[in-house]
């Protein structure tokens, strides 16, 4: 009767063990700090620790006073910073996203039409930049295209330029460096959409008289829209945010959103500003990030 009983117990609650810790992840590390992150946005900055008011606080009489300061917010649509940044940010992902997924739908398609002992190793070389720190990609990059790198020196050396270009703190620099970092995550869900594709489906196309190309566009293209979606937010979502490529690669004009949230941070120390930047931020994020979720699962379906 006991084994019966815990037999029933989990077929009734034993879907609530395997959703219960990414559950909690989710509310430790995302909803408990987006919280506290709204709070704050609502507060005036103050000269303590940490510096920021208290929004609620306890009357003399034993009443709670609400007070939320809605000029963080009103502050982000004066100063053009914020806005130059913000249409920064979605620019740059948004080119970076469309150059990625011109390099990465090639790659991905010719690794799904080889064998399956050739895809291992071209999958293997595309997931190896992964065995790196991705701090270390970015510097490594950064010898290669400063001055002095090896870009420059082989240039100069088989004598196509007179002079080393200059490609560092420009937005050429930070557009590199997305692409470089950010291609693999393009590649590996299109070659998961590309490799399940009927083939059958391409020989009834050729038999009904469809030339290779015209069979790209009518059957490959289509059935390969749910990986397209997937890498370009993969790509999307967080070149949006990045903070290091600008920071390390990029100039003064290129003032993405993460660097602004950094300054505000650790260098203005204006938390209630800095966060509400990020809620305006993720707010952005929220229908780039509801696609990927409705193509992953309608990907997951198929």
């Amino acid at each position: 009767m006991a084994g019966a009983a815990r037999r029933g117990w989990l077929r009734r609650h034993g879907k609530w063990l395997i959703i219960l810790p990414p559950l909690l992840y989710l509310l430790i590390f995302f909803l408990i700090p987006f919280a506290f992150a709204l709070v704050i946005s609502f507060a005036d900055t103050a000269v303590r620790v940490p510096p920021f008011s208290d929004i609620v606080s306890i009357t003399p009489d034993w009443h709670l006073d609400l007070t939320l300061n809605l000029g963080n917010f009103k502050y982000l649509f004066t100063d053009e910073v914020y806005g130059l940044s913000y249409l920064y940010s979605i620019k740059t992902a948004f080119f970076s996203t469309v150059i990625c997924l011109a390099l990465g739908y090639p790659m991905a398609y010719a690794i799904a039409r080889t064998s399956k002992s050739t895809q291992s190793i071209l999958l293997l070389i595309i997931i190896l930049p992964f065995w790196t720190s991705f701090l270390l990609r970015v510097y490594a990059l950064e010898g290669i295209i400063r001055e002095s790198g090896l870009l420059n020196s082989a240039l100069l050396w088989l004598g196509i330029i007179d002079h080393p270009l200059q490609i560092m703190r420009t937005t050429l620099a930070v557009y590199l460096g997305i692409i470089y970092s950010y291609l693999p995550f393009m590649v590996l869900p299109l070659f998961a959409t590309l490799e399940k594709l009927d083939h059958s489906l391409l020989e009834a196309a050729a038999d009904l008289g469809s030339p290779p190309w015209r069979a790209f566009i009518d059957v490959t293209l289509p059935l390969s829209m749910p990986g397209v979606i997937a890498g370009s937010m993969l790509v999307f979502i967080p070149a949006i945010g990045e903070f290091v490529i600008p920071t390390l690669l990029g100039g003064p004009d290129n003032l993405m959103i993460g660097r602004v949230l950094w300054d505000e941070f650790f260098g203005n120390r204006d938390w209630p500003v800095a966060s509400a930047v990020a809620i305006v931020f993720l707010v952005l994020l929220v229908g780039p990030i509801a696609l990927y979720q409705h193509y992953s699962s309608k990907q997951l379906e198929s």
